[in-house]
């Protein structure tokens, strides 16, 4: 039996590759498309003038903006839309179906933005944004779901990183090619937009070599031989009837419960600290302002006084030490655990946003604030990463189990991908009215979600399923008791309305 908890941990050739392979094809996309129209801005904004006077129509410097704004913001908004197919897509294609057949929104829109200047068409830009952004809501919430449920719990956190790594990867990628000597230029950005499109084509070729989720298959579809099938492959050994008991155990456990619906999920008294969890962790994580440093990075730069030829090296800069930290947070979440990660990413970044506002309205009368203004967002950056950036999605998939978890990752995603629009539209009008200050609101921000994660989130590593729900039980004011094969979940004070919350998505 020992011999056997250590083989637990394996990290065989085919889950590696089925990693590597979904997260490049999936949430590399994610990242590039955040930051890939950031330095090419101006040349785009240009080209968008240049199609309205072609068309004898007048752009004003407001309207230029708000163009630019929708042009940033539709992407989340895509987001959001493709957080709420989540849940009807994995429950039916599954999870490596889901993301195969996710690919059509990214190629599509990749050939769209890459032939947008031949056409003459910014509409077409702003159109293909808004697709790419429904590929990357579902990547962002189906990824993290199809390797934790593919992981041994013992490397679930570490593989279930590995999506935001490459998330990072994808930034950096999109800051390198946008210096103005390879494609952040005039000729280059319609080739940056439609590069996006690559990544979905190898992962479209080579994902179907790998196997679906056995949890998925044997919870949700009761294929007991095909789930065992895969967790061999995935295992690299034949003897896994103790994870397929552990399944069956959730299984069971569930079976009365079905498949949640978003709405009877807010309304399932056990779940209620769990749902509430995700949406905070989620709001803090996209509203602790690191998206208005990747959409607008130029920009802040710009303020803080660093020379403009010197800004899209900057930029390059604190995207490599985004992918650094992220690596780093692989390999430390099993050991430092989920909790302590959020807490130290959160806590210095709200550091990082007081010190920056202050370095900001002190740059003119001190002639090295400007260097003090670049650490800041560096450090913000190495806090986001090893702790907001990556870790709620990993949390999202350890509290909650197979019925609900569709669901839940799609209520994550909407709160996710909502205020990353938000951010996306009113930074640019927030920096305007509010100058140096507005770095204040995310700190505050950052604040409130360290304060929640202190009070309420536990620590889910090397935790079953059924582990982790026991750990919300008291919160929830719930019962869950567990006796051999059979485990039933008792609502204290249960109302006749909370028994009958449970449908069938």
């Amino acid at each position: 039996m020992e011999n056997l908890g250590e083989r637990k941990g394996k990290l065989t050739l085919l889950l590696a590759f089925a990693t590597l392979i979904s997260a490049f094809g999936s949430s590399f996309q994610y990242g590039y498309n955040v930051a890939v129209i950031n330095s090419p801005a101006r040349d785009m904004q240009m080209f968008y003038t240049n199609v309205s006077e072609s068309r004898n129509s007048t752009v004003t410097e407001s309207l230029l903006t708000l163009l630019w704004s929708l042009t940033v913001s539709v992407y989340p908004l895509g987001g959001f839309f493709g957080s709420l197919m989540v849940a009807p897509l994995v429950n039916n294609l599954g999870r490596k179906g889901t993301l195969l057949f996710n690919n059509i929104f990214s190629i599509v829109p990749a050939i769209m933005m890459g032939v947008s200047e031949v056409l003459g068409s910014f509409e077409i830009i702003i159109v293909g944004r808004f697709l790419v952004g429904i590929c990357a809501g579902l990547s962002s919430n189906v990824v993290p779901m199809y390797l934790g449920e593919l992981a041994p719990r013992n490397l679930r956190g570490a593989i279930g990183i590995v999506p935001q790594l490459f998330i990072t990867v994808g930034i950096l990628t999109a800051q390198v090619f946008g210096i103005r000597n390879i494609l952040g230029n005039a000729e280059g950005w319609p080739i940056m937009l439609g590069l996006t499109g690559i990544p979905a084509l190898i992962e479209l070729l080579l994902l179907p070599f790998f196997p679906e989720s056995p949890r998925y298959m044997l919870i949700q579809r009761g294929d007991d031989n095909n789930a065992r099938t895969a967790l061999q492959r995935l295992r690299g050994w034949k003897d896994v009837e103790e994870e397929m008991t552990e399944m069956r155990l959730e299984e069971q456990s569930e079976r009365a419960e079905g498949q949640l619906s978003v709405f009877k999920l807010f309304t399932f008294r056990s779940l209620r600290w769990q749902l509430l969890s995700i949406i905070f962790m989620n709001m803090g994580q996209q509203l602790s302002g690191v998206n208005a440093i990747y959409y607008y990075a130029d920009s802040i730069f710009s303020s803080a006084g660093v020379k403009e030829n010197d800004i899209q090296y900057v930029t390059v800069g604190t995207g490599a030490v985004n992918v650094f930290m992220s690596i780093v947070a692989v390999f430390i979440v099993e050991a430092a655990g989920r909790k302590l990660l959020l807490l130290i990413g959160f806590g210095i970044c709200c550091v990082a946003c007081v010190v920056l506002t202050v370095a900001l309205s002190l740059q003119e009368s001190l002639h090295w604030m400007p260097y003090v203004s670049i650490a800041c967002v560096i450090i913000y950056v190495i806090g986001h990463a090893i702790g907001p950036s990556p870790i709620p999605t990993v949390i999202t998939t350890e509290i909650f189990r197979q019925s609900s978890r569709p669901a839940a990752f799609m209520v994550a995603g909407s709160v996710h991908w909502l205020s990353n629009f938000t951010v996306g539209l009113v930074f640019p009008f927030l920096e305007k009215g509010l100058g140096d200050y507005s770095f204040l609101i995310f700190a505050s921000i950052c604040l409130a979600t360290f304060i929640y994660i202190w009070v309420v989130i536990p620590e889910t590593k090397g935790s079953t399923f059924l582990e982790i729900s026991k750990l919300f039980a008291k919160r929830n004011k719930v019962e869950i008791a567990m006796e051999g094969e059979d485990c039933n979940m008792q609502e204290a004070a249960m109302t006749s309305f909370e028994k009958n919350a449970i449908t069938t998505f």
